[in-house]
């Protein structure tokens, strides 16, 4: 049914993913991002990647997996600052099932693991890359905006508790 120029679905059927698509684009023309948001309805797709690479360590994983071809683990352990031996064995689990990053066991005594990218866990090295400096060229601005936010938020609860 049309109401205007607007497809309705009406609530007896599930509609098709084709009818949820039009419906929902039939408003103002989306940005490619808001498109990408929207691929069934939910954005799932950008959540559940982004949920996994967007952390603080895994873009360090794969940049120092970057700068070299393989590295065993307390090799890469030692290339990432502050990351506990348990953050490194989890965050390398989520990118070896999400096919990013290879892990090769070698039958020695003690055994010997070594971890290495994918060719997609390679596509992800420019864009971590680009962040990377985004966030170190921002940080200062970045800092002094935290402290501009945080001394106006401190300010109006000094002012309240003098006035008692």
């Amino acid at each position: 049914m049309f109401v205007g120029n607007r497809k309705v679905i009406m609530a007896n059927r599930t509609p098709a993913l084709e009818e949820t698509t039009a419906a929902e684009h039939s408003g103002p023309r989306m940005s490619e991002y808001e498109s990408a948001c929207m691929v069934g309805g939910r954005g799932d797709a950008i959540r559940d990647v982004l949920g996994h690479i967007g952390d603080k360590w895994t873009l360090l994983i794969v940049g120092a997996l970057s700068a070299r071809y393989r590295l065993r683990f307390t090799e890469l352990q030692r290339h990432i600052p502050g990351i506990s031996q348990r953050m490194l064995t989890v965050t390398l689990r989520h990118l070896e099932r999400d096919g990013m990053v290879i892990r090769t066991m070698h039958a020695e005594v003690p055994p010997r693991v070594e971890y290495e990218l994918t060719s997609i866990g390679r596509t992800l090295i420019e864009p971590a890359r680009e962040l990377s400096r985004w966030a170190i060229g921002s940080y200062t601005a970045i800092l002094d905006s935290r402290e501009r936010f945080d001394a106006a938020i401190a300010e109006p609860k000094a002012t309240r508790r003098s006035d008692r």
